[in-house]
């Protein structure tokens, strides 16, 4: 009984002491969460999301990128992508779908040693290709696949 009682106490106290924190301005979502690039995601074209993104509008076509996605999505608001990779010293995974007015769905920068494996849910206003491109050793890879998106999901 004892035990629980120092357990709810030091939680209490953890709980205070980040509210106090938070009302003070010191954990402010902006020094909580991280940076993200604004200029990319605004981007009206692949080409400009990339350059934005990664420094560079091109990338060199890899089948060492998996892209795993419906051939036909009955609903493009929650469509299924998964990204993996073979390559070696994966730094960054983009997800893009062509067909979006802005093209960048998600970008994610991965540490040292983390297995380059992303799986989500995106967005597309209607048939296009998604597009994966993965940053690896300084070099930039890509591949596509096309979704067809149907309209009043009667998957024709």
């Amino acid at each position: 009984m004892n035990e629980r009682r120092r357990l709810f106490l030091k939680g209490t106290l953890a709980v205070g002491t980040l509210s106090v924190a938070a009302g003070a301005g010191l954990l402010s979502p902006r020094a909580v969460l991280a940076a993200w690039p604004e200029a990319a995601f605004k981007g009206k074209t692949v080409e400009d999301a990339l350059k934005e993104l990664l420094g560079s509008a091109g990338y060199e076509t890899s089948d060492a990128i998996n892209i795993k996605a419906p051939d036909i999505a009955e609903n493009g608001a929650v469509v299924p992508v998964t990204v993996s990779s073979t390559l070696k010293d994966v730094t960054e995974i983009a997800i893009l779908s062509s067909s979006n007015p802005s093209p960048l769905t998600s970008a994610y920068e991965l540490g040292k040693g983390t297995h380059p494996y992303i799986s989500t849910r995106i967005k597309m206003g209607k048939t296009g290709d998604v597009i994966a491109v993965v940053k690896s050793g300084g070099k930039t890879f890509g591949t596509k696949k096309q979704v067809k998106v149907t309209i009043g999901g009667c998957g024709g």
